[in-house]
Protein backbone atom coordinates (compact mmCIF):
# COMPACT_ATOMS: atom_id res chain seq x y z
CA UNK A 1 0.00 0.00 0.00
CA UNK A 2 1.24 3.51 -0.81
CA UNK A 3 2.39 5.31 2.31
CA UNK A 4 1.99 8.88 1.05
CA UNK A 5 -1.19 10.22 -0.52
CA UNK A 6 -1.42 13.30 -2.76
CA UNK A 7 -4.55 15.40 -2.17
CA UNK A 8 -6.13 17.59 -4.81
CA UNK A 9 -9.15 19.90 -4.78
CA UNK A 10 -11.15 21.14 -7.75
CA UNK A 11 -12.89 24.46 -8.30
CA UNK A 12 -15.66 24.88 -10.86
CA UNK A 13 -14.95 28.43 -12.05
CA UNK A 14 -17.91 28.39 -14.41
CA UNK A 15 -20.72 25.87 -14.39
CA UNK A 16 -23.32 24.34 -16.67
CA UNK A 17 -22.70 26.52 -19.72
CA UNK A 18 -21.30 23.97 -22.19
CA UNK A 19 -22.77 23.46 -25.66
CA UNK A 20 -21.15 20.06 -26.27
CA UNK A 21 -23.22 16.85 -26.20
CA UNK A 22 -21.08 14.62 -23.96
CA UNK A 23 -23.64 12.12 -22.68
CA UNK A 24 -21.83 11.66 -19.37
CA UNK A 25 -21.78 15.34 -18.40
CA UNK A 26 -24.52 17.23 -16.58
CA UNK A 27 -22.84 20.53 -17.46
CA UNK A 28 -24.08 20.30 -21.05
CA UNK A 29 -26.97 22.68 -21.57
CA UNK A 30 -28.55 20.11 -23.90
CA UNK A 31 -29.72 17.82 -21.10
CA UNK A 32 -31.17 20.46 -18.78
CA UNK A 33 -29.86 18.76 -15.65
CA UNK A 34 -30.86 20.35 -12.35
CA UNK A 35 -27.48 21.86 -11.43
CA UNK A 36 -26.15 25.26 -10.44
CA UNK A 37 -25.21 27.33 -13.51
CA UNK A 38 -23.05 30.46 -13.63
CA UNK A 39 -20.67 32.19 -16.04
CA UNK A 40 -17.78 33.08 -13.72
CA UNK A 41 -17.27 32.36 -10.04
CA UNK A 42 -16.29 35.35 -7.92
CA UNK A 43 -12.52 35.47 -7.44
CA UNK A 44 -12.89 35.99 -3.67
CA UNK A 45 -14.84 32.71 -3.46
CA UNK A 46 -12.16 30.93 -5.52
CA UNK A 47 -9.44 32.29 -3.22
CA UNK A 48 -11.35 31.12 -0.14
CA UNK A 49 -11.75 27.63 -1.62
CA UNK A 50 -8.04 27.51 -2.45
CA UNK A 51 -7.01 28.47 1.07
CA UNK A 52 -9.41 25.92 2.59
CA UNK A 53 -8.06 23.19 0.34
CA UNK A 54 -4.45 23.98 1.25
CA UNK A 55 -5.23 24.16 4.96
CA UNK A 56 -6.69 20.64 4.69
CA UNK A 57 -3.60 19.20 3.04
CA UNK A 58 -4.30 19.63 -0.68
CA UNK A 59 -1.24 20.36 -2.81
CA UNK A 60 -3.13 20.54 -6.10
CA UNK A 61 -5.89 23.03 -6.93
CA UNK A 62 -7.63 22.62 -10.26
CA UNK A 63 -9.46 25.47 -12.02
CA UNK A 64 -12.16 23.87 -14.18
CA UNK A 65 -14.37 25.51 -16.80
CA UNK A 66 -17.30 23.99 -18.67
CA UNK A 67 -16.76 24.38 -22.40
CA UNK A 68 -15.32 22.52 -25.38
CA UNK A 69 -12.11 24.45 -25.36
CA UNK A 70 -10.11 27.29 -23.91
CA UNK A 71 -11.67 30.51 -25.24
CA UNK A 72 -9.75 33.78 -25.04
CA UNK A 73 -12.18 35.02 -22.39
CA UNK A 74 -11.62 31.94 -20.24
CA UNK A 75 -7.88 32.10 -20.85
CA UNK A 76 -7.79 35.66 -19.54
CA UNK A 77 -9.92 34.72 -16.51
CA UNK A 78 -7.78 31.71 -15.59
CA UNK A 79 -4.59 33.75 -15.93
CA UNK A 80 -5.96 36.46 -13.65
CA UNK A 81 -6.93 33.86 -11.05
CA UNK A 82 -3.54 32.16 -11.31
CA UNK A 83 -1.67 35.38 -10.63
CA UNK A 84 -3.73 36.05 -7.48
CA UNK A 85 -3.49 32.49 -6.14
CA UNK A 86 0.25 32.34 -6.80
CA UNK A 87 0.65 35.37 -4.57
CA UNK A 88 -1.88 34.42 -1.87
CA UNK A 89 -1.34 30.64 -1.66
CA UNK A 90 2.19 30.24 -3.06
CA UNK A 91 2.71 26.58 -2.10
CA UNK A 92 -0.46 25.38 -3.85
CA UNK A 93 0.18 23.79 -7.26
CA UNK A 94 -2.20 25.33 -9.76
CA UNK A 95 -3.82 23.10 -12.36
CA UNK A 96 -5.99 24.25 -15.26
CA UNK A 97 -8.71 22.11 -16.83
CA UNK A 98 -10.35 24.13 -19.59
CA UNK A 99 -10.94 21.76 -22.49
CA UNK A 100 -9.02 21.60 -25.75
CA UNK A 101 -6.14 24.06 -25.96
CA UNK A 102 -3.46 25.16 -28.40
CA UNK A 103 0.23 25.17 -27.61
CA UNK A 104 0.20 28.97 -27.57
CA UNK A 105 -2.66 29.08 -25.05
CA UNK A 106 -0.93 26.57 -22.81
CA UNK A 107 2.28 28.58 -22.85
CA UNK A 108 0.25 31.65 -21.80
CA UNK A 109 -1.17 29.70 -18.85
CA UNK A 110 2.30 28.55 -17.90
CA UNK A 111 3.57 32.11 -17.89
CA UNK A 112 0.70 33.13 -15.56
CA UNK A 113 1.65 30.51 -12.98
CA UNK A 114 -0.25 27.38 -14.01
CA UNK A 115 1.95 24.32 -13.40
CA UNK A 116 -0.19 21.50 -14.80
CA UNK A 117 -3.02 20.93 -17.27
CA UNK A 118 -5.75 18.31 -16.91
CA UNK A 119 -7.43 17.01 -20.04
CA UNK A 120 -8.93 13.52 -19.92
CA UNK A 121 -9.28 11.13 -22.84
CA UNK A 122 -12.48 9.91 -21.07
CA UNK A 123 -12.71 6.57 -22.91
CA UNK A 124 -11.27 4.71 -25.88
CA UNK A 125 -10.90 6.27 -29.32
CA UNK A 126 -13.25 3.59 -30.66
CA UNK A 127 -16.02 4.21 -28.12
CA UNK A 128 -15.84 7.98 -27.87
CA UNK A 129 -18.28 8.72 -30.70
CA UNK A 130 -20.91 6.74 -28.77
CA UNK A 131 -20.80 9.29 -25.95
CA UNK A 132 -19.90 12.51 -27.78
CA UNK A 133 -20.45 13.71 -31.35
CA UNK A 134 -19.66 17.44 -31.18
CA UNK A 135 -15.89 17.00 -30.98
CA UNK A 136 -13.51 14.12 -31.53
CA UNK A 137 -11.33 11.96 -29.34
CA UNK A 138 -8.42 13.02 -31.54
CA UNK A 139 -9.00 16.63 -30.43
CA UNK A 140 -8.53 15.51 -26.85
CA UNK A 141 -5.40 13.52 -27.59
CA UNK A 142 -3.87 16.44 -29.49
CA UNK A 143 -4.42 18.76 -26.52
CA UNK A 144 -2.57 16.30 -24.28
CA UNK A 145 0.31 16.30 -26.75
CA UNK A 146 0.29 20.11 -26.65
CA UNK A 147 0.52 20.01 -22.84
CA UNK A 148 3.68 17.93 -23.10
CA UNK A 149 5.12 20.26 -25.74
CA UNK A 150 4.42 23.27 -23.50
CA UNK A 151 6.41 21.72 -20.66
CA UNK A 152 3.43 21.64 -18.32
CA UNK A 153 2.73 18.62 -16.12
CA UNK A 154 0.19 16.45 -17.94
CA UNK A 155 -2.78 15.13 -15.98
CA UNK A 156 -4.99 12.83 -18.05
CA UNK A 157 -7.33 9.96 -17.28
CA UNK A 158 -10.87 8.87 -18.00
CA UNK A 159 -14.22 7.57 -16.85
CA UNK A 160 -15.26 4.00 -16.16
CA UNK A 161 -18.90 2.90 -16.31
CA UNK A 162 -20.12 4.65 -19.48
CA UNK A 163 -21.28 1.40 -21.06
CA UNK A 164 -17.87 0.74 -22.59
CA UNK A 165 -16.42 -2.76 -23.03
CA UNK A 166 -13.39 -4.04 -21.19
CA UNK A 167 -11.50 -3.79 -24.48
CA UNK A 168 -12.36 -0.07 -24.54
CA UNK A 169 -10.92 0.34 -21.06
CA UNK A 170 -7.68 -1.37 -22.03
CA UNK A 171 -7.49 0.74 -25.20
CA UNK A 172 -7.95 3.98 -23.23
CA UNK A 173 -5.25 3.02 -20.75
CA UNK A 174 -2.81 2.15 -23.53
CA UNK A 175 -3.50 5.52 -25.17
CA UNK A 176 -2.90 7.26 -21.85
CA UNK A 177 0.37 5.39 -21.43
CA UNK A 178 1.56 6.69 -24.80
CA UNK A 179 1.15 10.25 -23.46
CA UNK A 180 3.18 9.56 -20.31
CA UNK A 181 1.00 11.58 -17.87
CA UNK A 182 2.34 12.39 -14.43
CA UNK A 183 -1.08 11.93 -12.83
CA UNK A 184 -3.99 9.77 -14.00
CA UNK A 185 -7.41 10.74 -12.60
CA UNK A 186 -9.85 7.85 -12.72
CA UNK A 187 -13.52 8.78 -12.49
CA UNK A 188 -16.51 6.49 -12.04
CA UNK A 189 -19.60 7.63 -13.89
CA UNK A 190 -22.03 9.36 -11.51
CA UNK A 191 -25.45 9.07 -13.11
CA UNK A 192 -27.84 11.99 -13.36
CA UNK A 193 -31.44 11.24 -14.34
CA UNK A 194 -31.29 13.99 -16.97
CA UNK A 195 -28.54 12.17 -18.88
CA UNK A 196 -29.09 9.59 -21.60
CA UNK A 197 -26.61 7.01 -20.35
CA UNK A 198 -27.68 4.12 -18.15
CA UNK A 199 -26.49 4.12 -14.51
CA UNK A 200 -22.96 2.87 -13.87
CA UNK A 201 -23.07 -0.96 -14.09
CA UNK A 202 -19.80 -1.63 -12.26
CA UNK A 203 -19.63 -3.46 -8.94
CA UNK A 204 -17.21 -2.33 -6.23
CA UNK A 205 -14.94 -5.29 -6.89
CA UNK A 206 -14.88 -4.54 -10.63
CA UNK A 207 -14.08 -0.89 -9.91
CA UNK A 208 -11.21 -1.85 -7.61
CA UNK A 209 -9.81 -4.17 -10.26
CA UNK A 210 -9.88 -1.27 -12.76
CA UNK A 211 -7.84 0.89 -10.39
CA UNK A 212 -5.31 -1.93 -10.18
CA UNK A 213 -5.32 -2.33 -13.97
CA UNK A 214 -4.68 1.40 -14.33
CA UNK A 215 -1.76 1.22 -11.91
CA UNK A 216 -0.29 -1.82 -13.67
CA UNK A 217 -0.67 -0.33 -17.16
CA UNK A 218 0.60 3.15 -16.30
CA UNK A 219 3.43 1.92 -14.15
CA UNK A 220 5.54 5.04 -14.77
CA UNK A 221 2.82 7.51 -13.68
CA UNK A 222 3.59 9.16 -10.36
CA UNK A 223 -0.03 9.26 -9.27
CA UNK A 224 -3.18 7.26 -9.84
CA UNK A 225 -5.98 9.47 -8.56
CA UNK A 226 -9.48 8.31 -7.74
CA UNK A 227 -11.61 11.33 -8.48
CA UNK A 228 -15.29 11.78 -9.41
CA UNK A 229 -17.76 9.15 -8.27
CA UNK A 230 -15.56 7.79 -5.46
CA UNK A 231 -18.12 8.12 -2.69
CA UNK A 232 -21.00 6.75 -4.77
CA UNK A 233 -19.00 3.89 -6.25
CA UNK A 234 -17.22 2.61 -3.17
CA UNK A 235 -19.37 3.68 -0.21
CA UNK A 236 -17.96 2.26 3.01
CA UNK A 237 -15.21 0.47 1.06
CA UNK A 238 -13.38 3.64 -0.02
CA UNK A 239 -10.29 2.76 1.98
CA UNK A 240 -9.68 -0.25 -0.27
CA UNK A 241 -8.68 1.93 -3.22
CA UNK A 242 -5.24 2.48 -1.68
CA UNK A 243 -4.42 -1.23 -1.62
CA UNK A 244 -5.30 -1.43 -5.33
CA UNK A 245 -2.85 1.16 -6.61
CA UNK A 246 -4.39 4.57 -5.88
CA UNK A 247 -2.12 7.12 -4.22
CA UNK A 248 -4.14 10.28 -4.78
CA UNK A 249 -7.72 11.46 -4.21
CA UNK A 250 -9.83 14.56 -4.70
CA UNK A 251 -11.00 16.06 -1.44
CA UNK A 252 -14.04 18.30 -1.13
CA UNK A 253 -16.75 18.72 -3.75
CA UNK A 254 -16.62 17.86 -7.43
CA UNK A 255 -17.98 19.87 -10.36
CA UNK A 256 -21.73 19.42 -9.96
CA UNK A 257 -21.87 16.78 -7.21
CA UNK A 258 -20.95 16.92 -3.54
CA UNK A 259 -17.97 15.05 -2.20
CA UNK A 260 -17.42 13.73 1.28
CA UNK A 261 -16.62 16.08 4.15
CA UNK A 262 -12.88 16.76 4.05
CA UNK A 263 -12.45 15.75 7.69
CA UNK A 264 -13.85 12.28 6.96
CA UNK A 265 -11.25 11.74 4.26
CA UNK A 266 -8.48 13.00 6.53
CA UNK A 267 -9.70 10.68 9.30
CA UNK A 268 -9.74 7.77 6.83
CA UNK A 269 -6.13 8.37 5.84
CA UNK A 270 -5.09 8.67 9.47
CA UNK A 271 -6.81 5.39 10.37
CA UNK A 272 -4.88 3.68 7.57
CA UNK A 273 -1.58 5.20 8.73
CA UNK A 274 -1.25 6.96 5.38
CA UNK A 275 0.64 10.24 5.32
CA UNK A 276 -0.42 13.23 3.25
CA UNK A 277 2.14 14.26 0.64
CA UNK A 278 3.82 17.56 1.45
CA UNK A 279 5.77 18.13 -1.76
CA UNK A 280 5.18 17.58 -5.46
CA UNK A 281 7.33 18.04 -8.53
Amino acid sequence: MNKEIFLCSICNINSGTCNEDCKFCSQSIRYKADIERYKQKDIEIILKEAKTAYENGALGFCLVSADKGLSEKTLSFVCSIAKILTKEVPHLRLIACNGTATLEQLLTLKKAGIKAYNHNLETSREYYEKVCTTHSWDDRYETCENVNKAGLVLISGGIFGLGESHEDRVSMLESLKSLNPTSVPINFYHHNEALELAPNPLSVDEALSLIQLTRNTLDSAERIMVAGGRELMFGDRQSEIFSHGANSIVIGNYLTTSGRDMNKDLDMLKSLNLKIAKTVR
